[in-house]
């Protein structure tokens, strides 16, 4: 039989499981969709954006009316969460689909581990074009304080865990958060640019764009910006419309509204470039907020908490060819999901997956066909540390173990916490009233997944899930004395 018509029918047979199954990758290859049919990828994140930090989420203030355009045109997420309440480790499991406790990514700083899977490894595998724009933070630095005079923040050449290192073909990136006139480098060269950081990295992922249109390569476009995480700088003009309020205030929804200007500049660009009906495009933060109820939505907690605060986020996804009517979604998602959805999207799998996959592949969601996640999320504060703060959202509801008080940046609760707590957050998410005592089974059942699920990531944080020959992985304590240095003055 011929070949080539051999693998296409096997890449058509594959494409129809991928829907059905991409809950269950596994190891192999499987090849790319073919011709133009393959559907370009473009993940944006914020830095810090509570789920509150919206305007279609009701903020009093903000005006974000790009988003806005955007929740009203795809899929809005209505329960959209990040797999850890900080900024690295959110990235790995995007990265991976994977927990980032599994790889060692414990907090901001954490490396990822070069053994592990990435998204960009997979679709550059299967010809895409693939290019990082903004924070990438997962290389085990926090980089220099002074981000404006070089080198700055720059990613350079010889860093081992670069962009360009696990699967980027391009990259304009910073090992860290930056705002105005920022250093950032370019194919690990440093490069001064000016202006705002949000408008850079957009102008930047958009020249990538436009070299793929205009070649007909489908490309994968990973956007990460580097606000709203404090300092707080924003450009004059984009003040403005706040001139009433606190200088604090005005700084802050400043970066915010970049960033929804931004997002406003992609989607226009996307459809200039008539790109736009198959690209997926999938905007999320990459923690709870940080400046206080009103970023959070006035939800418990806050970033650096389990609590709904540190871990809801916005999320959208516009994909016109494959999401034609808007609609809105209470099904619960993760950061952990974008993995194998974007590989079932674009028909790709990886050669030798890492396993386990904490996410699921979300397409039949995009498709109306799912009511139900029918897969717990998992959330720990600190995998390495015995009794550290956990969590499990079982829909609809979530159960916490060992939490402790007075935790969070800000809206931290100051009273002493029962060793477990139960909430239904459908009906109670700003987790209030406690269930435990009245659901003993339930709270018996969930405890025990929660239980193997951190028997399972410990097992990978040992490098149990890495094949023969590969290096040790280091430990959690290694990891943190080099993000400490990293991190000194």
């Amino acid at each position: 039989m011929n070949l080539h018509l051999t693998e296409l029918r096997r890449t058509r047979w594959l494409r129809t499981l991928l829907p059905v199954f991409g809950g269950f990758l596994v190891a192999g290859f499987v090849a790319p969709c073919h011709g133009e049919n393959r559907p370009n990828v473009v993940l944006v994140m914020a830095d810090d954006q509570g789920w509150g930090d919206t305007g279609y989420n009701g903020h009093p203030e903000l005006k974000t009316p790009n988003l806005d355009a955007l929740a009203a045109a795809g899929l809005r997420l209505n329960y959209f969460y990040t797999a850890h309440f900080n900024c690295s480790p959110t990235r790995a499991s995007v990265m991976t689909g994977r927990h980032p406790h599994r790889m060692g990514t414990f907090g901001p700083g954490s490396p990822i581990r070069a053994q592990e899977m990435t998204v960009a490894k997979v679709l550059q595998s299967a010809g895409y074009a693939t290019g990082h724009f903004g924070k990438w933070h997962l290389n085990g630095k926090n980089g220099d304080r002074d981000t404006k005079t070089p080198p700055g923040r720059a990613i350079l050449a010889d860093d081992p865990l670069s962009p360009g290192k696990l699967g980027f073909d391009e990259w304009v990136s910073a090992d860290n958060f930056f705002d105005l006139d920022p250093v950032l480098g370019r194919n690990g060269v440093a490069e001064k640019f000016h202006g705002d950081g949000s408008d850079i990295a957009t102008d930047e992922a958009l020249k990538f764009v436009r070299k793929q249109a205009d070649a007909r390569q489908p490309f994968l476009v990973v956007l990460w910006f580097g606000n709203p995480h404090t300092p707080h700088e924003a450009l004059p003009a984009d003040k403005a419309p706040y001139a009433a309020l606190p200088e604090k205030d005005q700084d802050y929804y400043g970066e915010l509204t970049a960033i929804d200007r931004n997002v406003g500049k992609l989607r226009t660009a996307l459809r200039e470039l008539k790109v736009a009906d198959n690209t997926l495009l999938w905007y999320c933060s990459d923690n709870g907020g940080a400046a206080g109820p009103k970023s959070t939505g006035n939800l418990r907690g806050s970033k650096g908490t389990l609590w709904e605060g540190g871990l809801r986020v916005p999320g959208l996804v516009e994909w016109p060819a494959r999401i034609p009517q808007p609609f809105a979604s209470d099904v619960p998602c993760s950061t952990l999901d974008i993995y194998q959805t974007v590989l079932a999207a674009t028909g790709t799998m990886a050669d030798k997956q890492v396993q386990p996959l904490d996410g699921i592949n979300l397409l039949p969601l995009f498709d109306r066909q799912m009511t139900e996640r029918g897969k717990a999320i998992p959330f720990v504060a600190r995998l390495n540390q015995e009794n550290s703060h956990a969590a499990l959202l079982e829909w609809p509801y979530k159960l916490h173990t060992g939490a402790v008080s007075g935790k969070g940046r800000k809206g931290g609760d100051a009273q002493p916490l029962a060793p477990v707590l139960l909430y239904d957050v459908s009906r109670d998410p700003k987790e209030t009233t406690d269930l435990a005592a009245q659901q003993p089974e339930r709270v018996a059942k969930m405890k025990a997944e929660l239980a193997a699920w951190k028997a399972s990531a410990l097992k990978s944080l040992a490098g149990d899930d890495y094949g023969p020959g590969e290096p040790a992985p280091q430990s959690g304590k290694k990891h943190e004395e080099a993000r400490r240095k990293q991190a000194a003055p």
